[in-house]
Parts: C-alpha cells; sequence; structure tokens
C-alpha cells in the first residue's frame, strides 16, 4: 500500500505503485492492449483493455466474466463485490446486498461472456433495454458483443441484487505521462493520503491509471482549471470527490464504490464543471451519486448511477453553498435508485434570500429502477422546491423509464417538509417531451401547487407514453374521464395550464425567441459548457461559428466541449419549433490557458 505522507503538490508529485511496492499484490486481470500517451488509432479498429485489480480488492464469484475482440483469445475481466442498499419498508432497516461489476475498455467490436455460479440460465435480459443487444444463452453462460461503450446490466433470471454490471468503457483517446509536472498520477495498486483527503490545486491534473485505487475524498475547493481522470477506483473513503467554489473542473472516467458515507460526487457554488462517464454505486446513508448546489454551467453525461439514495439532485442553498443554480445538462445517462430519486430538484434553499433553479436539462436518460415506500420521497423525476425556491424552464426530453418496483414516474410538489423553513415559490414552464415509462408497478403521479400564489403553471407533456399508448387531451376516453386519469396523475387546484399533446400537435403558437447570454467565456484547453435557452418550446437548435474543439448538441442546445486556439469568435445561434426559427449572435472569447 502506498501512503503519501506529504502532499508536496506545488512540485511535481508522482505515485506509482511499480516495482517492489506494487509487487506486494497480486494483480487480477491482464491488459490486452498497451498504454500510450496519445492514442490516435482509428475507433473502428478492434482493440480490447482488461485493467487489472489490486488482489485486496473484494472480488464476487458469482459470475465469470470474459471478453475478446473478434477471433482472438477470450481475457478474463476482474469480478468486484460492490455494497447495494434497499429500505425495509416495515422496519426502516436498510438492506445491504452486494452485487457485481466489472469493466473493460474498447473500440471497434469486443465480444462478451457471463457465466453464472448458479449453473443453468432459465431467462436473462440486458438493461438498459432500450439498447435492444442481441444475446444467446447457452446453459449457464450468456455471450453478446458490442460495437460502442456501453453501461449494463445483465440479470439471470429477474435477480436485480446479485446482477452483474459491466461497464464497457471507450479506450482512453489521451493518458498523462507520469513524470509530467502537472499530473498526481496513481499507478495499479492501492493508495491512502493523510486525513484520506486530495485537495487539488489549481491546474493539476490527477490521474487514476486502470488499476489504481485510492481510498481517499479528491476535493476541488476554490481552485481553477483541474481534473480528475482515469480507469481508477475510488473506495472506502468519506465521500468521493467534491467541487467547491471552483472553475473549470473536469472528471471523467473513474469509478466510485464501497463509500462508507456521503455523496460520489458533489458540486457547489461552482463554475464550467463536466462530469463524463463516472460510475457509482453506493450503500451507506445519504448515497447520493451527484448533488449540485448553486452552480452554473456543469454538463453530466454518460454516467452510470446505483445509489442508496437520489442519484441525481439539484438544489440551490444548502450549507456553505449560496445563488441561484443554473445550466445544469443531464444526457445520455443511466440512473438507478435503490432508495429515493433517480432525480431530485428544489428541496433546499435560502428563504432569506430566494433562490432560482433555472435552464435544466434531461436528455436521453434512461431509469431502471425507483423503489422508494415513503410517498413523500417517490417519483423518478421529482421536482419539489422548498426554501422559497423557483423552478422555472425545466426540459425532460427522451426518456425512458423501465418498469420500477415502487413510486411514481412523476412527483411535482411545491412544498414545505420537515428539511425546510419556508414553502418554495412554484415551478414554471416545463416541458416533458417523448417520455415513455412500460410497466405496472407506477403509483398515480401527483403534480400539486402550494397555493395560489405558489402555482404550477405552464407544464406540457408531448408523446407521453405509458404501456404503448400516447397520453394527450384529445385521445378517445370516457368523457368523464380527465385527461390525467389515463396516466394515472393527481393534478390539484393550484396546476395551470397543464397541457398533453401528441407529438404531431405544435407545442407553441409563435416562434421562439433566445433568451441565453449574448456574450461567454471560455478558458483555453479547459472544459467549457454554453445552453443556449429560448422561449416557445423549441425541438432543435443549432450554432454556427464555433471554435475548434466545440460542438453544438441540436437536442438540448448545449455548447460544449474544449476550445483550442485562443481568440474572440462570433457564433450565430440558433433554436427552432415548428412555427419559426430564431437566432442571435453569441460572442465567444476564448482566454489564453
Amino acid at each position: 500500500m502506498n501512503d503519501i505522507q506529504g502532499t508536496g503538490l506545488s512540485r511535481r508529485t508522482v505515485i506509482q505503485a511499480a516495482g517492489a511496492a506494487a509487487a506486494a499484490y497480486t494483480l487480477i486481470g491482464t491488459a490486452a492492449g498497451t498504454a500510450a500517451a496519445a492514442d490516435d488509432r482509428p475507433e473502428t479498429t478492434d482493440r480490447l483493455v482488461i485493467h487489472p485489480v489490486p488482489g485486496a480488492m473484494p472480488i464476487n464469484t458469482s459470475y465469470v466474466v470474459k471478453a475478446r475482440v473478434p477471433g482472438g483469445q477470450w481475457k478474463p475481466v476482474p469480478v468486484l463485490r460492490v455494497g447495494t442498499k434497499t429500505i425495509n419498508e416495515k422496519t426502516g432497516a436498510g438492506i445491504i446486498r452486494q452485487t457485481s461489476v466489472a469493466s473493460l475498455d474498447f473500440t471497434g467490436t469486443v465480444e462478451v461472456q457471463v457465466t453464472s455460479s448458479k449453473g443453468a440460465i432459465g431467462s436473462a435480459r440486458i438493461r438498459p433495454l432500450s439498447y435492444d443487444i442481441e444475446h444467446e444463452v447457452s446453459g449457464d453462460t450468456v455471450t453478446f458483443s458490442l460495437s460502442e461503450p456501453r453501461n449494463l446490466s445483465v440479470e439471470i433470471d429477474g435477480d436485480l441484487y446479485n446482477n452483474l454490471q459491466l461497464h464497457a468503457n471507450p479506450i482512453e483517446k489521451m493518458r498523462p505521462e507520469a513524470d509530467d509536472p502537472d499530473v498526481i498520477y496513481f499507478g495499479p495498486g492501492i493508495h491512502t493520503v493523510p486525513n484520506n483527503l486530495l485537495q487539488v490545486p489549481s491546474g493539476k491534473t490527477v490521474y487514476l491509471a486502470g488499476g489504481a485505487v485510492l481510498k481517499a475524498q479528491v476535493s476541488f475547493n476554490k481552485v481553477e482549471n483541474a481534473r480528475l481522470i482515469g480507469r481508477g477506483i475510488i473506495a472506502e473513503t468519506d465521500g468521493g470527490t467534491t467541487v467547491a467554489f471552483s472553475k473549470n473542473i473536469e472528471i471523467d472516467g473513474v469509478l466510485v464504490m464501497n463509500l462508507k458515507t456521503g455523496y460520489s460526487c458533489t458540486i457547489g457554488q461552482s463554475k464550467q464543471v463536466t462530469v463524463r462517464n463516472l460510475h457509482s454505486y453506493s450503500s451507506g446513508q445519504w448515497g447520493d451519486g451527484i448533488d449540485v448546489f448553486s452552480s452554473e454551467d456543469v454538463l453530466i453525461e454518460g454516467v452510470w448511477m446505483r445509489n442508496s439514495d437520489d442519484c441525481i439532485a439539484i438544489y440551490a442553498h444548502r450549507w456553505d453553498y449560496y445563488g441561484d443554480c443554473r445550466n445544469v445538462t443531464v444526457r445520455d445517462s443511466t440512473l438507478w435508485a435503490d432508495v429515493a430519486h433517480p432525480v431530485n430538484m428544489g428541496t433546499h434553499g435560502n428563504p432569506e434570500k430566494p433562490e432560482v433553479i433555472e435552464n435544466i436539462v434531461f436528455s436521453n436518460i434512461d431509469v431502471l429502477q425507483h423503489r422508494e415506500p415513503q410517498v413523500l420521497y417517490q417519483g423518478c423525476f421529482a421536482l419539489n422546491p422548498g426554501d422559497s425556491n423557483l423552478i422555472r424552464n425545466l426540459r425532460i426530453q427522451d426518456v425512458r423509464v423501465e418498469d420500477f418496483t415502487w413510486g411514481q414516474l412523476i412527483n411535482m410538489r411545491v412544498m414545505a417538509n420537515r428539511y425546510n423553513s419556508a414553502p418554495g415559490r412554484g415551478i414554471q414552464d416545463v416541458y416533458v417531451r417523448n417520455l415513455t415509462y412500460d410497466g405496472t408497478h407506477a403509483s398515480t403521479a401527483i403534480l400539486t401547487g402550494y397555493d395560489a400564489n405558489r402555482p404550477i403553471s405552464d407544464v406540457t407533456f408531448q408523446n407521453l407514453a405509458v404501456n404503448g399508448t400516447v397520453v394527450h387531451d384529445k385521445m378517445r376516453k370516457p368523457g368523464w374521464y380527465l385527461t390525467t386519469d389515463m396516466v394515472p396523475m393527481f393534478a390539484n387546484e393550484h396546476v395551470k395550464n397543464l397541457r398533453f399533446l401528441d407529438a404531431a400537435t405544435a407545442a407553441s403558437s409563435v416562434a421562439p425567441q433566445i433568451t441565453s447570454a449574448g456574450e461567454a467565456t471560455a478558458t483555453g484547453r479547459q472544459v467549457f459548457n454554453h445552453l443556449v435557452t429560448a422561449t416557445a418550446l423549441p425541438t432543435s437548435f443549432a450554432a454556427e461559428g464555433l471554435p475548434k474543439g466545440l460542438e453544438v448538441d441540436t437536442r438540448t442546445g448545449l455548447i460544449s466541449g474544449v476550445p483550442q486556439v485562443p481568440g474572440t469568435y462570433t457564433v450565430t445561434v440558433s433554436a427552432t419549433n415548428s412555427v419559426g426559427t430564431a437566432t442571435k449572435t453569441l460572442t465567444l472569447t476564448v482566454q489564453h490557458p
């Protein structure tokens, strides 16, 4: 075990579990590819990298996993034992179960074999179901192939708990050199630091190589231009990563597991934060996945969250964090809540100086599980403003909710609960587009304004499909039924302008107007996020004239990436709905790093 006795982070810091230090551990797994600082080989080339796991890490024997490139030799993939938690609804006690987690990196095509220790397999499914992954079952083994990165759950005979999670990652394109003076490098092996807390200075990259396990919280506190990247693991500590009062922070590729307490990732009063391809498992108290407080310009993408509390939570003030929360995009991700909500928004705020949570986008999301006995904490998507918060301009689009165990599909309540000293101010301008739910366990969804002065207003559901039926205001139904009865959903008298539209009906009768800022500043070679927002429920966005390294997501309006060349750029952004297109000039300044 490597124990860093002093930080010394003002100079070159290199920690490698190599030579005699690494020899003290058995490395389980094989490297079927070699690491390089820069990898420019085509992504269509069939390549496979399997990272070692230190022998001291808990291994699960429920499954044997192997992988290979087509026609190649089968390679063993290490399977970790990771804790999950559900709640005993009769006693309130936590039920801890062990699940299995395996990881590999590949390009091109990879073939995977999963063998169950229980013997012959009666049935198998691979989720998210939206991926429609073809697989074959023969005796005790499931075989399938992948041609693009996926985060998967392989479930044998319907078992949600003794399942196998497989994280099939892309091969790292850029890996920092171990002797780079701006890199804090952790090589394969188990590492500790003083006080179990790694404080990352400005301008530094923390690299957790595949096979590295760091038993410490990684903290970005009042810093800029810093990163945590790699294929390593953060484990057995209080909290995973924290970004506080910081700017231009990137977290990419790590696995967070078996935390003692705390959230996998906390983002508080920070700007320009990107969290990508983070894999999170929790079984402890308050085991949230990613919580965002009073922050701006945040991107969360490609993450897998299996948590013992909220998977994604977006709040305003709490603890030492103050201010509005805006321009947060969550996309291309999978959420599994064994306790509480897959998504929760609005609970915490500052009644003495009321705050706003606005311009929030959830796009291309798979929800695999929601199991919450308490009615007040249900909802795959829960919008629950309290503490004088106002939630406005929220988009939930292209979301697939699979049959879950216990809870509600949607819960929107302007409320005051035991965490609040005042009710919320309201929920405004919510657009839920292309949401599907297939299942039988959802309880009646709830939409309730607090009173006439704290309502829910202007909520549009478009192409909401429940078990294959699109729910809309003109659908065939008994004359005495409300449209909400067909969800089913309860909306009280303080919900105003609630609409259900089919896919073909125009959501607005007027063209958009762009409301996002006309100026933005980025830092060269650092992560950048700028969300284009507009009125009148646009369905697509565009941007012309972007500098190298940035691209626009036409579904969400997010301009993101890492700009390469400093300068001032004139960008034309646009938003389109069925009536027309609005344009606006964005002056984007890329500063020298």
